[in-house]
């Protein structure tokens, strides 16, 4: 599965999404888009975008995109509180939708 990290989390989470190929927005230079644009361009290209943005699904029509979204949400952006809840988001992954939002709360 591709998966692109949002600028507002930690780089060093891609290893740990193992099995998957994970870049980050500033990795494929679009760090500073709009929501909107972002998801336009990440839909081409990933199956899921990870973010730590708790108003995403709030600010976008999500359904209209062909791509999942996957928000962690912990006490801070930190890779130690990050790290706890990626196995459930491992699990989420699994059946995340196109245009579906999934919560992962520490």
């Amino acid at each position: 599965m591709k998966l692109l990290l949002d600028e507002s989390l930690p780089r060093a989470l891609k290893r740990l999404f193992s099995g998957h190929a994970v870049e980050t927005l500033p990795e494929r230079g679009w760090a500073g888009l709009s929501n909107g644009e972002l998801l336009r361009l990440a839909e081409t290209r990933f199956d899921t975008f990870i973010t730590a943005d708790q108003n995403l699904q709030y600010q976008q029509n999500l359904a209209g995109f062909d791509i999942g979204v996957l928000v962690l949400s912990s006490t801070s952006t930190g890779v130690s509180d990050l790290e706890l809840p990626i196995p459930r988001a491992l699990q989420a992954l699994e059946d995340l939708r196109p245009g579906e939002v999934r919560r992962i709360t520490l």
